[in-house]
């Protein structure tokens, strides 16, 4: 994996997450379970910047979000700072990356081994996409259109930008 994988499988899960959230809004739910997911969905992708500029891991509660679309602003936040974190240190993927919830996990596998900087990309992609499905699902039992956000879906369509839309619609 290089840096381009990396900035692809990134590039892929802003335009997952806008169309997801293109969906939230246009159906202007305020639902508590979808509220939660996105907060989840969002909270470790901000957990994972703060590991990649190697700063504290900063845990945002459900509650300081008392609307969905202050989630979706906080989400709209992480992509705004995304590539400066790219550019500034994405370039040597094989760096290992220390985790602080580590000794959890040593506690429950009895050992880990490190991850590198581009391993913890792919964990961001694949961990988004599967909250992205929870949020889906969750979307259809209220009625309102689930968007296809498959990474295929987004090869097809000529790896477009994310469209966010009118920011201050949310």
């Amino acid at each position: 994996m290089d840096l381009a994988d990396c900035r692809d499988l990134l590039g892929h899960a802003e335009w997952a997450d806008a169309l997801v959230w293109a969906s939230v809004t246009a159906g202007g739910l305020e639902d508590e379970e979808l509220r939660a997911r996105l907060h989840h969905l969002h909270e470790v992708q901000w957990a994972y910047l703060h590991l990649w500029r190697a700063e504290p891991v900063r845990p945002r509660e459900l509650g300081t979000f008392p609307t969905v679309a202050a989630v979706r602003a906080w989400a709209r936040e992480y992509y705004r700072e995304l590539p400066a974190c790219l550019a500034a240190g994405g370039a040597d993927v094989g760096r290992e990356v220390r985790f602080p919830w580590a000794e959890r996990l040593v506690q429950r596998f009895g050992q880990v081994t490190p991850a590198t900087w581009g391993e913890s990309v792919l964990q961001v992609a694949l961990h988004s996409s599967h909250h992205r499905g929870q949020v889906a699902r969750r979307l259809r039992q209220l009625e309102a259109e689930a968007p296809l956000t498959d990474y295929i879906a987004w090869i097809w369509t000529g790896r477009p930008e994310a469209d966010w839309g009118n920011e201050d619609a949310a």
